[in-house]
C-alpha cells in the first residue's frame, strides 16, 4: 500500500511538471519565435517480486512479478518545427524559412535566437528588442567574405559611396535616313547630350553632334564646357559613322574620349568610350524619325545612403541617393546538429550545451540553413487545439493519482481499524 501510496505521489508531481509545461506553451502562443515543448514520462525502477525462471524438465517457465515504483519525467521536449509567418511590413523584421538561427551578442556572450524582430538603435546597430547585438560580417567597399569573424552588424549613419568617374556611354536609337545634298548651306545636324562625371564626381554635360557629311556617312563631335567658363565648348571627341545597309549596323562601333583632352572640362583619369549600340541593340539609319539618345552611362557622383534592403542571403544593401546600390554587410545564420540539445535563457534565446553540437555558421540559403523572409516574423509554432487537450489530459492524470493516494490512504486506515 505504501508503494502504491508513493506511486500515486510520483505521478502528481510529474502531471504538475506536464501542466506546468503546457501553461508555458499557451501563455507564449503569441511569442514570436516560440517552440513549443511537450514532457516525456518514464516508469521508475520497479521492484522484483518473483523472478523469471526458464523451462526445466518439460516444466513451464515463468515469468518475472515485478510492481513498479512509480513514474518520473523523462525529458522536456522542443518543438522547432516552423512557425507561421506573419506579414509586419518592417523592413528589419526576418523570419526563417527553413533550419537555423539568428546569432545574436549579449553581454559578450554569444546566444541563438528565432525571433526575427530586429530595430536599429542609436548607434546604427541591428539589435534584438532586449539590446543584443545580431551579428554577421561587414562588406569592405562591397565585398563581403562569410569565413571572417563574426561581429554585429551596423548600418553606419551617414555613410556615403564615393563618387565613379564615367568610364562607357552607351547611345542609340535611330538616325534618319536622309538623302544628302552637297550644295547645302546647313547640313543635316542631330545633337543629344548626356550628363556624365569625373572622377571627383562632378557633373559634365556632354553634347554629342551628329553632322550627315554623305549619303550613309555621319561625322560626330563631342562638346562639353569648359572648366573655366570660357567659350565655345572644347571639343573632347571626334569620329566617322558609316551605315551599312547590308548589316543594319554602323561599321564604327564607338567612339573614344582621350583623358588627355578631356583635361580642361573635368578632373578625368582614364578614357570615355562611347557606344553607338551595342552587337543586340545596334544604333540604326532607317527612314524614320529622330531617336538618338543616350542611354546609359556608368559614372556617378557621391552618394549619401538613403535606405536598405535584406535579401533573402542576409546581405543588407544599401541604397544611395545618387541611385548606386552596395553591399553593407550580411546576416549570419547557425545552425546545430541537435537543436534540441539547445538550453533556453529566456527572451526567446538559446545557448549552446554540450548535447546540441558545435555551432556551424554560415550564409543563409546555405549548409541545411534556410533562407530569410524581409518584412514578416516568424510566429510561435503552439498548437492550441493540442495544448487543450493536453491541459484535459494533465488534469484527469492528476486527478487519477490523487484518487490512488485517497484510496490507499482509506486501505491504511481500514489496516489501523483492526486493532479496534
Amino acid at each position: 500500500m505504501l508503494r502504491s501510496m508513493y506511486s500515486g505521489i510520483s505521478g502528481l508531481r510529474t502531471h504538475q511538471t506536464m501542466m506546468d509545461v503546457v501553461g508555458n506553451n499557451i501563455a507564449n502562443v503569441n511569442t514570436a519565435g516560440y517552440k513549443s515543448s511537450s514532457t516525456v514520462f518514464q516508469d521508475v525502477l520497479s521492484q522484483t517480486l518473483q523472478g523469471a525462471g526458464a523451462p526445466v524438465n518439460g516444466a513451464g517457465g515463468t515469468n518475472p512479478a515485478q510492481v513498479g515504483l512509480g513514474v518520473k519525467l523523462g525529458a522536456i521536449s522542443t518543438n522547432f518545427a516552423q512557425g507561421a509567418s506573419q506579414l509586419t511590413g518592417r523592413a528589419t523584421d526576418l523570419a526563417i524559412q527553413g533550419d537555423g538561427f539568428f546569432a545574436v551578442q549579449q553581454g559578450g556572450e554569444n546566444l541563438y535566437t528565432r525571433s526575427g524582430s530586429f530595430n536599429f538603435d542609436a548607434n546604427g546597430s541591428l539589435v534584438t528588442p532586449s539590446g543584443a547585438s545580431v551579428l554577421g560580417w561587414k562588406a569592405n567597399a562591397g565585398a563581403i567574405n562569410p569565413n571572417g569573424p563574426l561581429e554585429p552588424v551596423r548600418l553606419p549613419i551617414g555613410q556615403t559611396l564615393p563618387p565613379v568617374q564615367t568610364g562607357t556611354v552607351r547611345l542609340g536609337g535611330n538616325i534618319p535616313d536622309t538623302e544628302y545634298d552637297a550644295a547645302a548651306t546647313d547640313p543635316v545636324s542631330i545633337t543629344n547630350g548626356v550628363t556624365i562625371f569625373d572622377s571627383q564626381g562632378a557633373p559634365i554635360k556632354l553634347s554629342i553632334t551628329y553632322t550627315q557629311t554623305g549619303n550613309d556617312t555621319w561625322s560626330v563631335e563631342a562638346t562639353a564646357p569648359n572648366a573655366n567658363g570660357s567659350t565655345p565648348d572644347a571639343v573632347v571627341g571626334t569620329g566617322t559613322l558609316t551605315w551599312d545597309a547590308a548589316t543594319g549596323k554602323f561599321n564604327e562601333p564607338s567612339m573614344t574620349l582621350a583623358a588627355a583632352g578631356m583635361a580642361g572640362v573635368g578632373n578625368f583619369t582614364k578614357d570615355v568610350t562611347v557606344q553607338f549600340g551595342t552587337p543586340d541593340e545596334p544604333m540604326t539609319q532607317y527612314a524614320g524619325s529622330n531617336s538618338v539618345a543616350a542611354l546609359e552611362q556608368d559614372g556617378a557622383a557621391i552618394g549619401a545612403l538613403q535606405s536598405f534592403t535584406i535579401s533573402p542571403n542576409g546581405t543588407v544593401m544599401g541604397i544611395f541617393s545618387n541611385g548606386m546600390q552596395e553591399a553593407i554587410a550580411q546576416i549570419a545564420m547557425a545552425n546545430f546538429a541537435n537543436p534540441g540539445g539547445l538550453e533556453k535563457v529566456g527572451g526567446s534565446m538559446y545557448r549552446p550545451s554540450p548535447n546540441s553540437g558545435l555551432v556551424q555558421t554560415g550564409v543563409a540559403g546555405e549548409g541545411g540553413r534556410g533562407t530569410l523572409s524581409g518584412g514578416t516574423v516568424e510566429m510561435s509554432n503552439v498548437d492550441l487545439a493540442q495544448e487543450f487537450t493536453n491541459l484535459i489530459v494533465a488534469q484527469r492524470g492528476f486527478q487519477a493519482n490523487s484518487r490512488v493516494i485517497s484510496s490507499s490512504d482509506e486501505l491504511l486506515q481500514d489496516l489501523v481499524n483492526l486493532k479496534r
